[in-house]
């Protein structure tokens, strides 16, 4: 809820038309389907986090940060039409295998929360791309997290009294709104504006890897030879993708 009404707050000029019906001359008037595709993005959002979070309370973090990454992944297998852009995707699917130990055993229920936070991110890069295409600049985003965070309250009502019982919490917690929603999210958007769909999609296969660097500088956390391989791997593929979409590709993801 704080990072929909600091992203909000930023951008009134661009969502007020929703409820004023008056638009100005720097204002595209938004219709049912901007509206819808901004709800579906902001739902895919929370979800997304909601699903990840209860996944890692069961689940290593390394190891499901990086199977959650089968979402991007698939996306940018999805719309591959080249030859070039097939051995970018299957590298870093190798990659991602690699750092992810290939482990789909252990906790059957953290698995399912973890393969769901994966779809949900599929949909995020999806509809976020719709959405960044309607040029409101954070406006989309702003009305879309609200919408998720109606639709995600009730799992997190019973905890709200600890939260706001205990100022230290609540700060942290509007950090990570600030930190992890508006400005991440915020820069996506941006980025998702000005690359193909597809690249977007196939260069968040480097979060893993940089959270493999960050262990070991930070934690101490040795990477295994095959670790290093799929770092590799990931990086090779970011190389090798191509860096245009064709036309086919780009209504793909703008309709709609």
């Amino acid at each position: 809820v704080f990072a929909a009404l600091v992203l909000l707050g930023l951008s009134h000029r661009q969502w007020m038309p929703i409820f004023t019906g008056y638009v100005g001359t720097e204002v595209r008037r938004w219709t049912r389907t901007d509206v819808r595709n901004c709800g579906v993005f902001g739902v895919a959002i929370a979800l997304m986090n909601l699903f990840f979070f209860l996944a890692i309370e069961r689940l290593d973090l390394g190891k499901g940060a990086a199977i959650e990454f089968i979402g991007p992944i698939a996306v940018a297998a999805w719309l591959t039409r080249t030859r070039r852009n097939a051995v970018a995707v299957g590298l870093a699917i190798v990659g991602v295998a690699l750092l992810s130990g290939l482990e789909l055993g252990g906790n059957p229920l953290g698995l399912l929360f973890v393969f769901l936070a994966s779809a949900m991110w599929a949909v995020y890069i999806v509809i976020g791309a719709r959405v960044a295409h309607q040029d409101r600049g954070l406006a989309g985003l702003g009305v879309g997290l609200l919408g998720g965070a109606v639709v995600i309250a009730p799992f997190g009502a019973g905890s709200l009294g600890d939260v706001v019982a205990s100022p230290k919490t609540l700060l942290l917690c509007c950090a990570v709104g600030l930190f992890a929603t508006v400005i991440s999210y915020g820069l996506e958007q941006n980025v998702l504006r000005r690359i193909p769909t597809e690249r977007f999609a196939l260069l968040l296969a480097l979060l893993p890897v940089n959270a493999t660097f960050i262990a070991y500088i930070a934690l101490d956390e040795r990477p295994t030879a095959l670790e290093l391989v799929g770092i590799g791997c990931v990086v090779a593929g970011v190389v090798v993708q191509q860096n245009r979409p064709t036309p086919q590709q780009d209504s793909i993801i703008t309709s709609g």
